[in-house]
């Protein structure tokens, strides 16, 4: 949902160099993109205070000039205080507006619109208070992800030796959901709806999800009459991200996959 935004920040500082500053678990996502020229990744641990110093020293090595904030943490916006990042923007929640240079405003509509265009106010905020321009404001969201070829060969390579059949139609279940199972379609309707495919379209279904949801994918497999691929837990986000760069369709409930897809 940041995608959007990240894009647009690249637009307006062409020249500079910018650095995402994130989770690890979110480097296989941003790894072949376009729109940024670091990934500065670090792992949470139980100690918030221990991260943000820890984060703050790092940060410190590499004198940058603006931090904007996505997150609307507090934690975000000591770390880049603590920094002394000369320029800081973010929405003013959670009473971090001290902490930044320049706090903005949440808009009035931020339940009524998609989350894309929160952040891309605040790239057009930024873009108006350091540029003096506006320019984002009437940019289309791109979120589309960069997959490079490489990556895309070694999820062939993976999908050939799990048994899938590269010249047959490769279609991906997301049988999972975030946060709810009351979100959830049923799992005999997945296997059904595999069934399908199977015979109609003479596709290889490969059912994806995380550990957390191995219950859900386990009995989709277990009702389908037909082999399916089930890939449950035998990825990381990067994989996942790249083996659905190279399937012809994915069918899914609410989950993460199915916005990477």
């Amino acid at each position: 949902m940041s995608i959007p935004a990240l894009r647009e920040l690249r637009r307006i500082f062409p020249d500079a160099h910018i650095a995402l500053h994130t989770r690890s678990w979110a480097d296989g996502l941003f790894r072949d993109t376009s729109f940024i020229d670091e990934l500065i990744t670090f792992d949470s641990n139980r100690w918030k205070i221990r991260d943000i110093y820890n984060n703050s020293q790092f940060l410190k090595e590499d004198q940058f000039d603006l931090a904007v904030l996505f997150p609307n943490s507090f934690e975000s916006a000591i770390t880049t205080f603590i920094t002394r990042i000369p320029r800081r923007i973010g929405y003013n929640k959670d009473v971090r507006g001290l902490l930044l240079t320049d706090p903005i405003a949440v808009p009035e509509w931020k339940n009524r619109k998609h989350e894309v265009y929160y952040y891309l106010s605040l790239v057009s905020e930024v873009e108006k208070r350091v540029l003096g321009r506006d320019t984002v404001s009437a940019a289309l969201p791109n979120a589309a992800l960069e997959i490079s070829d490489e990556r895309k060969q070694e999820a062939r390579q993976f999908l050939d030796s799990s048994g899938a059949d590269l010249s047959r139609p490769m279609i991906a279940l997301g049988p999972g959901s975030t946060n709810s199972r009351a979100k959830r379609w049923p799992a005999e309707r997945f296997s059904a709806l595999a069934g399908r495919l199977v015979r109609e379209l003479n596709a290889d279904v490969i059912v994806m999800g995380s550990t957390a949801e191995a219950d859900v994918t386990a009995a989709v497999t277990a009702g389908s009459a037909h082999r399916l691929i089930d890939l449950t837990g035998k990825t990381d986000i990067g994989e996942a991200a790249a083996i659905l760069s190279v399937v012809d369709l994915m069918i899914s409930n609410d989950m993460g996959l199915a916005h990477i897809a």
